[in-house]
């Protein structure tokens, strides 16, 4: 009779030992009739009265009996404990729940969790071991520590469970006085609870005892080996064939009869094979032994043993291996489930264990920041984010904020841009001067905006400075003649006078009255003639105009100056030169705060008992707080560049094409130098935090020469400061623009490389002076290799950009 399985495996709760006649039991009736008993506790308690749950649980038989021979019992605890066992623990503090803000790197459980827990097993087979026994054992996980001499944790050993014995503490509120475990030898050692780590599944009354899925799915791990077991004894046992034939054998051998019989024997090999068997005289039957309703439901009942037990572990059977009847939704669905409501709570529970060997707000906690199925939630934000985006309901900031990314905080990202014409909506009257949709009231207009471009008002009606943009953009370019017009219109009137008056009644006199034959004449010429005839010096005199008014050259040319550049970085330079100053004080303001000097030997005590102060020095990184200031650097110049850029593309695009074209294009190089110049400002910081860190290595240093040291350093690496980044930014930006309104214009457009042509041009850019491009193709410079899209192109390398003051010369190809 083979050997009866665990009922539900709660009646492994009975201790071995029970004596004959045991008190009463606590019984469910699972069954019609009363006929299952589902738990027993034996008459077994402990000191705080309540029943000893764990006491009678066989961890060896579960082991053997549900774990080793139920295959759904050893998927689940194998998919659980391996994914336990191949993440990396992590030690660290703020941040989210995917990234650390600040990690430490060397700790002893660092080693012991991820590299070698004992001499024996390393840490993933250590991690694989302690998850699989909190998943079996109710009495839960018990790990031993070790430490050396100087408290050190240096070792870590699993401790089985069932020889470990748990003492409570009768006397005090300690819940545990100490725990006594029995070694292979069958020596008790008594260990401390200070040197053991107890993890287990809180059950819900009793804090001696944890919770396994097994114990909820003991039933159904009994039907699912027995059911296997019965098909297996069917097989071996029956040997059924699939049908029998009756003929009359009368007359035939007994020996062929025999032999006939003989076709009925038991075993595997013979099942499913048609027999031959005697009836009588002229009788013919045939009888079905295929299988029957009966043992049709072996397969419900091994299909529904499966589903209950991987229920009870949480576990989904696409995780396990068999994702067959699922779309690749419904299996993504399925995996992240398994790690939002299964396997990150375990491991939570299990990390959540060595908190108390960590110190502070230091927090330990396994590493799934490359777990693919956890980004589930976040693609599906990012992507409704991105729909919303499209549609313009929500702005560039608000997108990458949704995407976990730094916002830009720019007039352009805060803006919402309508679809399909992508029409920015500025959020604010400031954002709309800089957008060129609103006028400056103090200007009357937006430095570098076109107001043609201003949108039409409601209803059809326009503004007042859209009308005076719309007739300005219709009249033709003024003249010198209207330009000598406009000035004698606006000169003073001269003092009421005798002569004047004379002079007046003159000039009535000759213009109306009594016009002579040369006025005639002259009044002729100028009916004739609208314009005069070009002289030797008029081309010369409209290059030089075209160069100072528009930058123009005839032939569809362009090519910007030394104004260009010039004048966004005196711009660049006044914002740096303001930032810095403020920022300078902010510095030095924090220098004197208490919260900067509590703790340190430049704490002033208040009075006699004050304890404030301390021996260590300043935390230099926190007075100067270098991120906080290359974010402000980044969103105090990107504005000033983007505008640069905007009127640089429109005047290449009304050079090139004649059109007011700004492609969208245009502005990130302005984005991408800003950037960089927040880059530039966190170096800039990063040596002062080393000067003043080496500053208060000084014996007898006061604050007062701390400031000093700190006025010292703003004036001398301030300005170089200011005047290389400017320089940078001012070339990066305007050729940047004007490349990327180039390649918009189409390809048909060419560019030259200019140099100064003075000592300073490096050589790499003195061997291109000259050299002709189609436009989107990159120069290539030297033997290097390295290529530049344009002049001070920010993603080449900085050898070959820094104080670049060339440009480029557009032309229209007259081939293309």
């Amino acid at each position: 009779m083979p050997r009866q399985l665990f009922p539900a495996l709660r009646g492994l709760l009975i201790p071995k030992g029970a004596a004959a006649a045991p008190p009463p039991v606590e019984t469910k009736d699972l069954l019609a009739g009363g006929v299952y008993a589902s738990m027993s506790y034996a008459g077994v308690t402990n000191v705080w009265g309540t029943p000893g749950r764990a006491d009678g649980w066989d961890l060896e038989r579960v082991v053997v009996e549900g774990y080793e021979r139920s295959i759904w019992t050893f998927k689940s605890v194998e998919a659980i404990s391996k994914h336990a066992s191949t993440l990396p623990i992590q030690i660290g503090r703020g941040g989210d729940e995917r990234e650390f803000k600040e990690i430490l790197e060397d700790h002893p459980l660092l080693k012991l969790l991820n590299r070698q827990a004992n001499p024996l097993e390393t840490g993933d087979v250590f991690k694989k071991r302690l998850s699989a026994q909190l998943l079996l054992s109710k009495k839960g996980v018990f790990i031993e520590k070790t430490k050396n001499r100087r408290g050190v944790l240096t070792r870590l050993d699993l401790l089985p469970p069932d020889r470990v014995q748990i003492i409570p503490d009768a006397e005090s509120a300690a819940y545990v006085s100490h725990f006594e475990f029995t070694d292979y030898a069958g020596h008790i050692r008594e260990l401390k609870p200070e040197k053991v780590i107890w993890i287990r599944d809180p059950h819900p009354t009793d804090p001696f005892c944890g919770v396994t899925p097994l114990e909820a799915a003991g039933l159904s791990v009994d039907l699912d080996v027995k059911a296997r077991t019965y098909n297996i004894s069917f097989i071996d046992n029956d040997g059924r064939p699939g049908g029998v034939l009756g003929i009359d054998l009368d007359g035939v051998d007994p020996a062929e009869v025999d032999r006939i019989q003989k076709r009925l024997a038991p075993g595997a090999h013979n099942a499913g094979q048609l027999t031959l068997v005697g009836t009588g005289p002229g009788g013919v039957t045939y009888v079905d032994t295929s299988a029957r309703p009966r043992e049709m439901a072996y397969e419900t009942l091994s299909t529904t043993a499966k589903n209950e037990i991987l229920s009870a572990f949480g576990v989904y059977e696409s995780i396990i291996g068999n994702a067959s009847e699922r779309t690749f939704n419904n299996a993504d669905r399925e995996e992240y489930n398994f790690w939002a409501h299964t396997e990150l709570p375990h491991l939570n529970l299990v990390a959540s264990a060595f908190d108390p060997e960590l110190s502070d707000d230091w927090v330990i906690r396994f590493d799934t920041s490359r777990i693919q199925a956890l980004e589930f939630p976040r693609r599906q934000a990012r992507e409704e984010a991105r729909k919303e985006f499209d549609a313009g309901l929500i702005c560039i900031d608000e997108y990458r904020e949704a995407a976990g990314r730094r916002p830009f905080n720019t007039p352009q990202s805060r803006a919402l841009w309508i679809s399909p014409q992508k029409a920015p909506v500025a959020a604010n009257d400031q954002d709309a001067a800089a957008l060129g949709l609103a006028s400056d009231p103090g200007t009357g207009g937006t430095p570098g905006a076109d107001p043609s471009l201003a949108p039409a008002a409601p209803g059809g009606d326009q503004s007042a400075a859209a009308t005076v943009a719309e007739a300005r953009s219709a009249e033709p370019a003024p003249t010198a003649a209207d330009d000598v017009a406009d000035a004698r219109r606006q000169a003073p009137v001269e003092p009421s006078s005798p002569a004047a008056e004379d002079v007046a009644a003159a000039r009535a006199d000759v213009t109306e009255s009594a016009p002579r034959e040369a006025a005639a004449d002259v009044a002729r010429a100028y009916a004739s003639a609208t314009m005069p005839e070009a002289g030797p010096a008029a081309g010369a005199v409209e290059a030089v105009r075209a160069r100072l008014e528009g930058k123009a050259l005839p032939h569809n040319e362009f090519e910007v100056t030394d104004a260009d550049f010039d004048a966004l970085s005196a711009a660049v330079q006044a914002a740096l030169t303001a930032l810095l100053a403020r920022q300078e004080g902010v510095i030095t303001a924090r220098l004197h705060a208490p919260k900067i000097r509590k703790g340190t030997r430049f704490w002033q005590p208040e009075n006699e008992n004050d304890t404030r102060g301390g021996d260590s020095n300043l935390d230099e990184d926190r007075v100067v707080s270098a991120g906080r200031w290359a974010e402000e650097t980044t969103n105090t110049l990107a504005p000033i560049l983007q505008q640069a850029a905007a009127a640089t593309a429109r005047k290449l695009s009304q050079a090139v094409t004649g059109s007011d074209t700004v492609p969208a294009a245009a502005v990130a190089p302005a984005l991408v130098t800003a950037s960089h110049a927040g880059e530039a400002m966190t170096a800039f910081l990063a040596a002062l935090a080393d000067v003043l860190h080496h500053a208060q290595e000084s014996p007898g240093l006061d604050l007062e020469t701390l400031k000093h040291v700190l006025e010292n350093y703003y004036n001398s690496a301030g300005p170089a400061l200011v005047a290389r980044v400017a320089e940078t930014c001012a070339v990066s930006t305007i050729n940047g623009a004007a490349d990327a309104a180039a390649e918009a214009a189409g390809p048909e457009v060419t560019r030259t490389w200019i140099t100064r042509q003075d000592d300073r041009v490096r050589p790499a850019h003195k061997e291109l002076q000259g050299k002709t491009l189609p436009v989107g193709v990159p120069f290539q410079v030297g033997a290097t290799g390295a290529q530049l899209r344009y002049p001070g192109d920010p993603f080449a390398p900085l050898t070959l950009t820094v104080n670049c003051r060339c440009r480029l010369l557009y032309a229209t190809d007259p081939k293309g």
